[in-house]
């Protein structure tokens, strides 16, 4: 039986829910909310530091209701940051878990970012990754 009536909702709110676990798996967490700010700080942190072409592609690939997400608050206009470091990167998922300070937010980034891995094509990833920062590159795994 449907949750919402459109299967096209249920099947976005489905696929978030497993990017959600995967997150809560690799970082040994049970809270849910945590896994989101997880996602969603990284994703704003990667989505503004890339050219809008590029980050509306790594768009595409996400579920409908990630998406969502990823675009509030988007300036097109001013990205990609200049950001160049890893302490910046980082530092807009510490902002994220400011209430959580024994969390590690660059092992929270990293979790995302395997994440991302396995869910967004080989080609997307390593456009994304051609395009960031040399030393922000590190942060990706494999």
């Amino acid at each position: 039986m449907s949750n919402t009536g459109l299967s096209v909702f249920d099947e976005t709110i489905q696929l978030t829910n497993i990017w959600l676990n995967d997150i809560m798996a690799r970082l040994d967490w049970d809270d849910r909310h945590r896994a989101y700010r997880a996602l969603r700080a990284t994703l704003h942190a990667l989505r503004d530091r890339l050219p809008p072409n590029e980050a509306s592609q790594l768009a595409a690939q996400l579920p409908m209701l990630v998406r969502g997400f990823y675009y509030e608050g988007w300036r097109p206009a001013v990205t990609p940051s200049k950001d160049r470091t890893i302490a910046d990167f980082v530092s807009h998922v510490e902002e994220a878990f400011s209430r959580d300070p024994d969390e590690n937010p660059e092992r929270v980034v990293r979790a995302v970012l395997d994440v991302l891995r396995d869910k967004i094509s080989e080609g997307e990833i390593e456009d994304i990754i051609k395009v960031m920062p040399e030393n922000i590159r590190t942060l990706w795994r494999g």
